[in-house]
């Protein structure tokens, strides 16, 4: 973790106040894991979701959560997989609603290049999914909750001085834009909307020459989304708490 930020532990967490309730879309492995086990060690209850044949690394953390978390299948580019979940949960009550969800196609390979296939796949992954997950699951979060997806640096329209990644970007953009759409279709409430980006962290996606670690990136990032707790409207955050131009 970053010199300065303090971790909340899992007995602070609890001290005079139930546990918080997370349900983190896509945690089976790299940062929506990594999520999973932060708020774990903070003393909230964890639903994880994961793909059909895969989560053996969830369900590890799960047998020794003593309750506290809970693995279900999901893939969000399933409609109907989205759609049985939220049927299934009706009765969920959450603080935190949050989906990770990323594929990435050939970093160098141009819009002119790319199949259409490919690029479908990219666009529903990134984009699509998530947003039809925040669709059906946000009345299920508090009022005062909080409603999160992941993006990365590399959707900053403003920032983009360099290309590359294009289609990646053009995606991550995308689910930017849909995330201010929804906030702003939902003014007026307590929520807080945030769209994050966790650095350039080493897991299989981000690649050996990542710039940060795991555990630089999201103990960070979670410290920051708790304290945007209680601030309406939609933020775009990096893993400091640093706002991302859109």
């Amino acid at each position: 973790m970053e010199t300065g930020t303090e971790t909340t532990t899992g007995a602070q967490a609890q001290a005079g106040a139930p546990a918080r309730s997370a349900l983190i879309v896509g945690a089976s492995r790299g940062l929506g894991f990594a999520i999973a086990g932060e708020y774990l060690g903070r003393g909230w209850n964890v639903i994880g979701t994961a793909r059909a044949g895969s989560g053996g690394k969830l369900r590890g953390l799960a047998g020794t959560s003593a309750g506290r978390c809970r693995v279900e299948t999901l893939d969000v580019t399933e409609a109907g997989e989205v759609a049985s979940l939220r049927a299934r949960e009706a009765g969920w009550r959450l603080d935190l609603l949050f989906v990770n969800a990323g594929v990435m196609n050939e970093g160098g390979e141009t819009i002119g290049e790319v199949s259409t296939e490919e690029f479908v796949r990219v666009m529903v992954t990134n984009a699509l999914g998530p947003m039809r997950v925040i669709e059906r699951f946000e009345d299920l979060v508090t009022p005062d909750g909080i409603i999160g997806v992941m993006s990365s640096g590399l959707g900053s329209v403003a920032n983009n001085q360099s290309g590359g990644y294009e289609v990646y970007r053009a995606s991550k953009a995308a689910l930017n834009t849909l995330m201010r759409s929804f906030a702003a279709r939902h003014a007026g409430g307590k929520r807080t909307f945030l769209v994050m980006a966790p650095g350039w962290v080493r897991t299989d996606m981000g690649g050996p020459g990542a710039t940060l670690t795991v555990e630089q990136s999201i103990p960070n990032l979670v410290t920051t989304m708790e304290a945007q707790r209680g601030k309406p409207g939609v933020q775009y955050l990096d893993y400091l708490g640093r706002a991302v131009p859109w």
